[in-house]
């Protein structure tokens, strides 16, 4: 009877004990929701769980879990305009945490993940559109771009600037659930306010926000291309003009030094001709003078040989007593003259 009761009181004590611990893995953080409501500390501060093994009240008490490491958001493509009424598709990122665990857990309705990305992605689009719209096209791809990302950083943690940094948030009636939105100033025991419009007050902190891609949206990518490609297709007609000029002059020219050439060589033909045609009648002369009756003998034959040609089918019809076949007569009578 004994030995059961021992075993009873055994059993029944590795259940609670079961029930009892939970372990919160490493890069995670937990807090304990004691009939609903976050577990705090004499300040007010939910109780934080680190990583290792840690004990609870059964049935009473409930664990929640969160992811502590630094998480990445990839936003999608949206479109925003410039300070110069030009819209930009601009591709981003954002680098977050979780800053405030009992913040976080109520500002997403129980720590959903899809949620705090919702809210991070609502407040993120609208402060880079309102940073956008101060800056130029320009600006914003060269020496603005770094100047942006910090300053859509710090604004999402911290809030913005002017009227809106006086609305803070009290922690102990975000914890309660019963501020009024419609109230603008909230102050908490360590007499710090708190934006309420910041991240901060949802238990989050923006670690970076970066562009990855800034394009121009298809309508304007289309016009300006048409725009590059009109630019080219002139440029390259201009190119083509200057070219066929070129090829005109040079053609002009070449044609110009052969003409030139040709007339010069020529020229040059006809006066070695002259020359050869005057010192050939010297010749001639000079011979004659000194033999007469040789330079009639030769002039005569050289007159046979082109008259009585093999191939010559010429008919020449001459008297028997003609000068010209005096030496085809009889020897006695051949007389030179």
């Amino acid at each position: 009877m004994i030995r059961n009761l021992l075993l009873c009181i055994a059993i029944c004590t590795s259940m609670i004990l079961c029930f009892s611990l939970f372990t919160v893995q490493e890069g995670h953080r937990g807090i304990i929701l004691r009939f609903g409501k976050v577990l705090r500390d004499e300040h007010k501060n939910p109780l934080i769980y680190y990583p290792g093994l840690h004990i609870r009240i059964p049935v009473i008490e409930a664990v929640k879990i969160f992811d502590s490491r630094i998480q990445t958001m990839n936003n999608q493509a949206d479109r925003f305009v410039t300070m110069e009424k030009k819209d930009l598709i601009i591709d981003s990122y954002i680098k977050w945490r979780i800053s405030d665990l009992g913040r976080y857990y109520l500002a997403t309705g129980g720590g959903d993940v899809a949620q705090a990305e919702v809210l991070i992605k609502r407040k993120f689009s609208d402060r880079l559109r309102s940073e956008l719209g101060k800056l130029k096209v320009q600006g914003i791809v060269t020496d603005s771009r770094n100047r942006l990302m910090t300053d859509v950083r710090l604004s999402l943690n911290y809030g913005t600037d002017g009227e809106e940094m006086s609305e803070s948030l009290s922690s102990d009636e975000l914890y309660s659930g019963m501020y009024n939105m419609s109230q603008m100033k909230y102050r908490n025991n360590s007499d710090e306010y708190m934006n309420i419009n910041s991240m901060t007050a949802l238990g989050i902190e923006i670690v970076d926000v970066r562009i990855k891609q800034i394009n121009l949206p298809t309508e304007v990518s289309d016009a300006i291309y048409q725009r590059m490609r009109a630019e080219r297709d002139a440029v390259a007609r201009r190119h083509r003009s200057q070219g066929r000029e070129e090829s005109e002059k040079l053609r002009a020219t070449a044609d110009y030094e052969a003409t030139r050439t040709l007339a010069e060589a020529k020229r040059q033909a006809l006066i070695i001709r002259g020359e050869a045609d005057a010192e050939t009648a010297k010749l001639y002369a000079r011979t004659f003078n000194e033999d007469p009756n040789f330079y009639s003998l030769v002039r005569t034959l050289k007159a046979y040989e082109n008259s009585f040609k093999r191939n010559n089918n010429d008919l020449m019809i001459l008297s028997s007593d003609s000068d010209f076949l005096r030496l085809m007569r009889s020897s006695k009578n051949i007389s030179i003259r």
